[in-house]
């Protein structure tokens, strides 16, 4: 069943245009839920290993927590408070600027944000929000539920690896 919520794909005629149209386009939600970490994660891990490959002594984002309580925290704590915050303030941002500049902006916040607590991290973490940014505006225009999930669960996937190793692996 298609919902024709809108004739053009977010990002169309943008220099978003080049994102999958299963982002951009809220069709299928777990086509969307896949292609949004398939397209997030690989990425942001390509952008740490480069980060670690140039810049070996930058700071690390430090978690204080282990086991069940850093799954809790990165795999579903932190999602859920993130993407309720990036919600908000996109649905804030659309009333003055096109979906595109509300999008770049988001993910320019969230990046600038992650840096404060260590400047490595929000040059990787610029990415992923970009992607759960566009998710968002994509999936607002047909429903605001399915806005907030399927970023958030995009969110929960690209957490889980890391948040296993801080659980359980990559001891110091």
């Amino acid at each position: 069943m298609r919902h024709d919520v809108s004739a053009r794909a977010v990002g169309a005629g943008t220099p978003l245009r080049f994102l999958p149209y299963a982002l951009r386009v809220p069709q299928r939600p777990f086509r969307a839920i896949a292609t949004g970490w398939l397209t997030a994660f690989p990425i942001s891990m390509a952008f740490a290993a480069l980060g670690a490959l140039i810049l070996p002594q930058a700071e690390q984002p430090q978690f204080h927590v282990n086991g069940l309580a850093a799954i809790f925290a990165l795999v579903l704590f932190s999602p859920v408070v993130e993407t309720l915050i990036m919600g908000s303030v996109l649905l804030v941002l659309l009333r003055f600027v096109p979906p595109a500049a509300a999008i770049i902006a988001s993910a320019l916040g969230w990046g600038i944000a992650h840096s404060m607590v260590a400047p490595m991290w929000g040059l990787v973490i610029w990415w992923p929000f970009l992607v759960f940014s566009i998710l968002f505006v994509a999936w607002q225009r047909r429903s605001l539920l399915l806005a907030f999930l399927i970023p958030m669960c995009v969110h929960a996937l690209q957490n889980l690896i890391p948040a296993l190793l801080v659980a359980y692996g990559a001891r110091s």
